[in-house]
């Protein structure tokens, strides 16, 4: 089994090392390789000279964002993907803000997306993209609708050693959110389905999966755990109204939606239960492996 992942980010690097160690043979790509320092085990190529592998790939994993021209594996390897004979599966992160706000309410996988963000947009028009190429291709696809993402280096324990942390309050509001590694294992164990009984090899149709831990939270809470691990009083909490005058657009476009993400339907489909299965249990993970 041959995976390219598209994209060595933080999700992506996780991915790919999970991957090697489920007996995948993996290269992953990347714009500049001079500054990535990729897992034990996985190639990596330059994204603009990845059309070999991904031609020669069983298992493809996207998690590069669309761009003004849309998505950048299809605009760059469009030709290599359609002469992918081998080709089984697909797996593209999207995002869970494609459902727009819905006002505090559950979204669930069958819930249609109402998208309000032109990134959110963007990421269902890419998504309807890859039902195309990979209607084509006669892959499998999984649609990856990912919560906000925490992991190592990436966590209200960073930001409150940073000092930068700010434990909002907005009653009401929660975010759904997924430990990078919790991504990494859903990834996995649903394209070890295809050929293996769970989807019977390739073309199987769409699949739509969220990528979400089982407890929405809201940020306030999350900081104070974090601050009870590191054993530091937690920063006094800001009403919402006073802490949005000093935020980016980037990050009230994040609170101005509110929604709850469902995950039932993903766990049963992929077999799994998280190894993170909320904030407390991720964050503390987190600590102890800094041990």
């Amino acid at each position: 089994m041959r995976m390219v992942v598209a994209g060595l980010g933080y999700a992506g690097a996780a991915i790919a090392a999970e991957a090697v160690a489920a007996g995948f043979v993996v290269a992953g790509t990347t714009r500049d390789p001079a500054r990535v320092q990729a897992p034990p085990g996985v190639a990596v190529l330059r994204f603009a000279e990845a059309g070999a592998a991904i031609a020669a790939a069983t298992h493809l994993v996207v998690t590069a964002a669309p761009d003004a021209a849309g998505d950048p594996v299809l605009a760059r390897h469009g030709a290599a993907l359609a002469a992918a004979p081998g080709l089984r599966w697909i797996g593209y992160l999207s995002t869970t803000g494609v459902y727009g706000d819905r006002a505090g309410g559950w979204v669930e996988e069958a819930t249609p997306p109402a998208p309000g963000q032109p990134r959110s947009v963007a990421r269902l028009q890419a998504e309807a993209a890859w039902r195309v190429a990979a209607g084509a291709a006669g892959a499998a696809l999984d649609l990856f609708r990912v919560g906000g993402i925490y992991g190592p280096g990436r966590s209200a324990l960073d930001e409150l050693r940073a000092g930068t942390a700010r434990r909002i309050a907005k009653p009401g509001h929660a975010f759904s959110r997924i430990h990078r590694d919790d991504i990494a294992l859903a990834v996995l164990a649903a394209a070890r389905q295809v050929g293996q009984g769970g989807r019977q090899g390739a073309g199987q149709g769409v699949r739509v999966l969220h990528l979400v831990d089982d407890v929405p939270a809201p940020n306030a809470e999350v900081v104070a755990e974090a601050a009870r691990l590191l054993g530091v009083a937690p920063p006094p909490a800001v009403p919402f109204e006073q802490a949005c005058a000093a935020m980016s657009p980037m990050a009230l476009s994040f609170w101005a939606e509110n929604r709850l993400v469902a995950n039932a339907a993903t766990k049963a489909a992929l077999h799994l239960a998280w190894r993170h299965p909320s904030y407390r249990e991720g964050l503390a993970a987190i600590l102890a492996g800094e041990d």
